[in-house]
């Protein structure tokens, strides 16, 4: 029969470290606006495709980004337009 080794590693003070953060409420908390986060990116990548970006350049990639942010941002804005909640635009300033 084999057996697997040692139990003890160099990194078990790093891994108990770890554990001690991760069972703190502050961690807890950011996990969660990390996870919001992230599943922005998802969507970002699977549903509008923006897996690889088309304009060339630093302006380009951003120009890019900010179509595919606006386009993100869109049906929420509608969603709280329906619901009668604040708009995020300031109704006050003229466009631009």
């Amino acid at each position: 029969m084999r057996t697997r080794g040692s139990l003890f590693h160099d990194c078990n003070g790093a891994r108990d470290i770890a554990r001690d953060i991760a069972a703190t409420e502050a961690y807890a908390t950011s996990r969660c606006e990390r996870k919001k986060i992230e599943m922005l990116f998802a969507h970002l990548k699977h549903i509008l495709k923006l897996d690889r970006l088309r304009l060339r350049g630093p302006n380009g990639a951003r120009d890019e980004f900010h179509l595919a942010a606006t386009a993100q941002n869109l049906p929420k804005l509608a969603h709280e337009e329906r619901r009668g909640g604040p708009l995020l635009i300031d109704e006050r300033r003229p466009p631009v």
